[in-house]
């Protein structure tokens, strides 16, 4: 590996973090990621990757290991909830992946966070603390540190707040800006083989879209399990995230869905649920010697299925930057945040128009949303994605990496 080139911190121990650790310490850096929880992991169920993800792995050097893991589908679909009836579908085989470079594929979760953990306890560079509650952070004449609730300080040449979505370092850096609770609930379930329905047993990432509700099911771990999430629209304010849920609510929420896909609510003897909740976009992500990454920066719903995506672009970029400014802190902060800054909030406001105006959709615009899905080619759905999935910014960057 060579001299350190330096030393940082990172705040939080989910798929942000550990991926840019990753980065750091594959460029020589040193490298201490500190996680609240008692044990690095990560809670939730399935999570859709597309070909920028994969990208991303390969550029971090876990692209081997996470394609191990996937679960690799024939299709994105949607289905209308009212009638059954299919309004889309995207052809995620064998044109798509030649467009893209990369295949479109659904993973666990945990089994993605533990591919990039695995690569960390590997690294010479990466330590790993558990039971540090980041509580805020100071610049310092050598770079900057952080404060935890244990009352353990760690100071570096750098901090990177990847403390997620209810992130303490970017509360301190942009003023404290407001969750914006969306009204949806998540309710996650992970079902075994024998427990899904046979005539659902699709090799797709399924949408069933309802009125102010929608639900998706896919297959994950090897097809093992699969992976169900219903999300609908609620007046409750006081939901919580990965709380226990209610069979009883699930029910009565989808109570117009067809028969068929209804009776899949009907299996999970268990449920979590989660409020959905993002932040509106934010010019700055830098103070001094500290930089935001991953759901810290952009936190976003779930609807253009991008987070996890969009945290280990993040982590690429950063990389990317120190290794282009030679270790200047400042200027690859500030180019960092310049490169990412739009793509980010594109996908969150994207992701705020997808939940309002097409899966949850309902009267005379939900007449409108099928006709106009209905109605474009395999050629036309692969060209509205190319900004996503490839062809410019991280893309090249990653690709010129793995030549």
């Amino acid at each position: 590996m060579g001299a350190s080139k330096g030393d940082v911190v990172i705040a939080g121990g989910g798929i942000g973090g550990v991926s840019a650790a990753i980065g750091l310490a594959n460029l020589g850096y040193k490298v201490t990621v500190l996680e609240q929880a008692p044990q690095f992991g990560e809670i939730g169920a399935g999570i859709q990757i597309g070909p920028n993800a994969f990208h991303a792995m390969d550029y971090l050097g876990v692209g081997d290991a996470g394609r191990a893991k996937a679960v690799y589908i024939d299709r994105l679909v949607m289905m209308d909830g009212l009638t059954g009836s299919e309004i889309a579908h995207i052809d995620v085989g064998e044109a798509f992946r030649a467009r893209f470079r990369n295949p479109y594929a659904v993973i666990h979760r945990a089994d993605l966070h533990a591919v990039f953990l695995e690569a960390c306890q590997a690294h010479p560079n990466i330590r790993l603390v558990n039971n540090q509650l980041v509580l805020g952070y100071a610049n310092t004449p050598r770079g900057a540190k952080v404060i935890t609730a244990s009352g353990d300080s760690f100071e570096a040449d750098a901090v990177i707040g990847a403390d997620g979505v209810r992130s303490r370092i970017r509360a301190q850096l942009a003023g404290n800006d407001e969750l914006k609770l969306s009204g949806h609930v998540a309710y996650r379930a992970v079902l075994s083989i024998d427990e899904m329905p046979e005539d659902l047993r699709w090799n797709a990432a399924t949408l069933w879209a309802g009125p102010k509700c929608h639900m998706v099911h896919y297959p994950l771990q090897g097809w093992k399990t699969f992976n169900l999430v219903a999300t609908f629209v609620t007046n409750v304010a006081d939901v919580g995230s990965n709380e226990p849920g209610t069979r009883e609510e699930i029910l009565d929420q989808f109570g117009q869905i067809v028969p068929k896909a209804r009776k899949l609510l009907e299996v999970p003897k268990s449920w979590r649920r989660w409020v959905l909740g993002d932040r509106d976009p934010i010019e700055n992500w830098v103070d001094g010697r500290v930089v935001l990454l991953g759901d810290a920066a952009h936190p976003t719903h779930q609807y253009f299925a991008q987070g996890a995506c969009m945290a280990m672009e993040d982590s690429v970029m950063l990389a990317h930057q120190l290794e282009k400014h030679g270790g200047d802190f400042a200027a690859a902060f500030a180019e960092y945040q310049q490169a990412r800054i739009v793509r980010a909030y594109r996908v969150v406001l994207s992701s705020r128009a997808i939940g309002k105006h097409v899966y949850h959709a309902e009267g005379a615009e939900r007449l409108v949303r099928n006709a106009v899905m209905g109605a474009k080619t395999q050629d036309e759905w692969c060209e509205s994605l190319a900004w996503l999935y490839g062809g410019t910014g991280l893309t090249t960057i990653t690709l010129q990496a793995a030549a």
